[in-house]
């Protein structure tokens, strides 16, 4: 984002203070705003305690209504600061900071709509700009890249597990019947799933010998169950991570060289070997 061009000094020392953050005063503003995110969401965590909203209701709902007006004005001078608004408010942090307004005032068509408001916390994504650890955000590109590129696999694995608690869950309303809790076969399917996954809630639970014994060996499954996308997940990421790496240079094992760099850096051996 940029500020307009030919914009008044107003303009212009409003957006250095709101997006940059080399100046001191774009740091506390930066610092001040985190904070009041974070207060805003313990305000609307308090609120949802019954005794606390009893006693205090009326002071945290007037907490809210300040907090969402802050952010209001923040928002729309945002948007009067740059130079292309509609760019800015279509932006990944553009439709968080709407998000975190809209709520309060929905609340009053929709009672219990302010809960929604909790998306603030997404705004804190900002102090990885505050305490420059923009490489953090490129080590979560890689886990993205991970996930997406297993995302085949890892949909197989789920439509097998469907049709795995299918099974079982069908063979459970069987055995056990609706005299043992099992008193249809979505029902079973909803222990398959708890059992599967080594949940156990314990809410139901076979009573034959039979249903113990099917029981028994869809929790012996679960542990491989646990161990499958884990180990999908693993593999593409190291794979994911040798990739961003650049070639290997054959010399002296030396990594990180562009993806079309010709001699490693460190030894000027050819990396086209």
């Amino acid at each position: 984002m940029r500020p307009p061009v030919g914009a008044s000094p107003g303009r212009h020392r409003a957006y250095t203070v709101i997006f940059g953050h080399e100046t001191q005063a774009g740091r506390l503003f930066d610092v001040l705003l985190i904070a009041a995110i974070l207060s805003s969401v313990v305000v609307i965590m308090l609120e949802s305690v019954t005794s606390i909203r009893t006693e205090y209701g009326g002071a945290l709902r007037g907490a809210e209504w300040f907090f969402t007006l802050l952010f209001t004005v923040e928002y729309v001078t945002r948007l009067w600061c740059v130079g292309r608004p509609i760019t800015y408010s279509k932006s990944f942090l553009g439709l968080i900071d709407l998000l975190a307004v809209l709520p309060t005032y929905i609340s009053v068509l929709i009672p219990g709509g302010q809960v929604l408001t909790v998306v603030r916390i997404l705004r804190v994504l900002r102090i990885f700009r505050i305490l420059k650890l923009a490489h953090y955000v490129g080590e979560a590109g890689i886990l993205i890249r991970a996930l997406r590129t297993s995302r085949y696999k890892i949909t197989v694995f789920v439509l097998a597990i469907v049709t795995i608690t299918v099974i079982v869950g069908s063979l459970m309303y069987l055995i056990e019947g609706p005299g043992n809790g099992f008193t249809s076969i979505p029902r079973g399917v909803y222990w398959g799933i708890v059992t599967l996954t080594t949940v156990g809630f314990g809410d139901i639970i076979p009573r034959t010998p039979w249903g113990q014994v099917l029981a028994s060996v869809v929790m012996i499954m679960g542990y491989g169950v646990i161990a499958v996308p884990t180990g999908i997940v693993t593999a593409e990421l190291v794979h994911s991570a040798r990739s961003q790496a650049g070639p290997e240079c054959p010399g002296c094992g030396q990594r990180g060289h562009d993806a079309d760099a010709r001699h490693c850096k460190s030894c000027g051996d050819s990396l086209r070997q």
